[in-house]
C-alpha cells in the first residue's frame, strides 16, 4: 500500500511539473491541479496509513496505535476546498487574459 501511494505521489508530481513547463495556459492549470493532488496525498500519507480504523479516540482507553490521525484528513479537506476556489479563479483570469491578448500562450505571444 505504501509503495503504491509513493508511486502515485511521484507520478502526479512528475506529470504536474511537466505540464507546468508547457507553453499553453490550460496545461499549466492542469499541472497545478495535479501538483495539488500530489500534495494532498502526501499530507494524507503523513497521518499513517491505517485501513478500517476510526479517526477519533473514544472515551475508553487511549491506544493511539488503533486510531488514525484526524489532523491530516482535516488539512486535506481544507486544501481541496481552497484548491478548487483557486483553480476557478485562475481559470477566470486566464479566460480574461485570452480575451485581451487573443492567445493562450503563457507569455502572451505566439511562437514564430
Amino acid at each position: 500500500m505504501e509503495i503504491l501511494l509513493a508511486l502515485m505521489i511521484g507520478i502526479l508530481t512528475a506529470s504536474g511539473v511537466w505540464l507546468i513547463v508547457r507553453p499553453r495556459t490550460y496545461q499549466v492549470v492542469i499541472g497545478l491541479s495535479l501538483l495539488s493532488y500530489a500534495v494532498n496525498l502526501f499530507i494524507l500519507a503523513s497521518g499513517r496509513l491505517r485501513l478500517d480504523a476510526p479517526p477519533v479516540i473514544g472515551r475508553g482507553g487511549v491506544d493511539v496505535s488503533l486510531h488514525t490521525d484526524p489532523l491530516p484528513q482535516a488539512l486535506v479537506l481544507t486544501a481541496i476546498v481552497i484548491s478548487f476556489a483557486t483553480t476557478a479563479l485562475l481559470l477566470v483570469v486566464l479566460l480574461a487574459s485570452r480575451g485581451s491578448t487573443g492567445t493562450d500562450h503563457v507569455d502572451g505571444q505566439e511562437p514564430e
